[in-house]
């Protein structure tokens, strides 16, 4: 099972991003193994939560672990049948242990704002 954790750097040891849609990097992570992919999240003016969301399902996440996911993200990644995790913090190792022994809930809804369009 591969698990997408927002990440502000490439590796394990990298601080989380708290934003889903406008995360920095994408870590697909397998948390058997802890091999670890990093894929640049570069999202568009427009439709950042979207992209994200395709990103992820196109690299056969199961499970998404961040700090915040908005409306639009959500229903993308809940539509693919992505469980999300919300309110992880620290590293990305650190939420990735938090996950693995289950002290992370899965998101019943979006927690973050739509930015409809344009940098924050």
């Amino acid at each position: 099972m591969t698990v997408c954790i927002t990440s502000s750097g490439r590796d394990l040891k990298a601080p989380m991003d708290r934003s889903f849609g406008r995360a920095a990097y994408f870590l697909f992570v397998d948390p058997e193994t802890r091999a670890v992919e990093a894929v640049d999240n570069r999202p568009g003016a427009h439709g950042a939560g979207v992209q994200a969301a395709q990103t992820v399902t196109e690299h056969g996440a199961r499970v998404v672990i961040t700090g915040s996911v908005g409306p639009n993200a959500y229903r993308g990644l809940s539509a693919a049948g992505i469980e999300v995790y919300v309110g992880a913090s620290g590293t990305v190792e650190e939420a990735l242990a938090a996950y693995r022994s289950g002290r992370l809930e899965p998101a019943q809804a979006s927690t973050g704002r739509g930015h409809q369009g344009g940098a924050r």
